[in-house]
């Protein structure tokens, strides 16, 4: 489904039944990330997927996306869905934008999930990292693609995963060249949000990778101190929907039930 938005069609999609839960998907990712663990959401949730500003088949508002962008338009779709509540997944990116959406729709939060992300803003190295590639990325965006999925992966997780990757590295070629600039300068600039952590009102759930390589475990874990935030933590890289799939789903099935 399209809806119009700011002169842009933002894609999307709406199905089932029951408590609505929002899948955000993540840099260089579209919607179709979630299609392994949609059927087993829907057997009990009603489920909304859509495609961030310059990814999949949404297209970009101008040469920064902002989190708070992002969450604007996640909050055009629930509102042209009469969604009031929902429980918000993000990976990566998308919990940057769950979290962005938190706090200027606080209402509408029945749960948030941090899947291998975090409430954190970049550090200054991560800032000149995302400046770094930036540069890479206008220089030879195929190769800057091909390398970022591998790492997204643990080490001994890149020959398990080969069709994976490949159908990952497949989908992200196809961001346009604006759309991934626009994300990385949104990301750089995103805000501390680990405040929502502490006073939420609702269920949190952190997700992470002992050995991702793009949220360093080691300054991330602790983020949940003194909070009722719940964390799980696997043994493998950034994509635990794909690296940890049964016992993510398994995690996620048991948060919703609690929201």
């Amino acid at each position: 489904m399209q809806l119009a938005y700011k002169n842009i069609n933002i894609s999307y999609t709406d199905s089932g039944k029951g408590t609505a839960v929002v899948l955000l998907h993540g840099f260089l990712e579209n919607q179709t990330m979630w299609d392994d663990l949609k059927p087993e959401f829907l057997k009990k949730y009603r489920v909304v997927t859509l495609d961030h500003l310059g990814h999949g088949e949404t297209g970009c508002l101008g040469y920064i996306h902002t989190m708070e962008d992002m969450a604007d338009a996640v909050h055009a779709v629930l509102h042209e869905l009469r969604i009031r509540k929902a429980i918000l997944v993000g990976h990566s990116m998308g919990g940057y934008v769950a979290m962005a959406f938190a706090e200027l729709y606080p209402d509408m939060v029945k749960g948030i999930v941090l899947q291998n992300s975090t409430a954190r803003p970049d550090s200054e190295e991560k800032k000149l990292n995302r400046d770094r590639a930036i540069k890479a990325v206008k220089k030879d965006a195929s190769g800057f693609i091909r390398l970022a999925i591998s790492n997204l992966f643990s080490e001994e997780n890149r020959e398990r995963f080969i069709p994976e990757i490949e159908a990952l590295r497949a989908q992200a070629l196809q961001t346009p060249l604006q759309g991934i600039v626009a994300a990385l300068e949104g990301m750089k600039v995103r805000k501390d949000r680990e405040v929502i952590l502490h006073f939420a009102p609702y269920p949190v759930m952190v997700v992470l990778g002992e050995k991702d390589q793009s949220l360093p475990y080691s300054e991330h874990y602790d983020q949940i101190d003194n909070t009722a935030a719940k964390l799980i933590t696997y043994p493998d890289g950034h994509m635990s929907h794909i690296e940890n799939r049964e016992a993510l789903l398994k995690e996620l099935l048991d948060f919703f039930k609690k929201c």
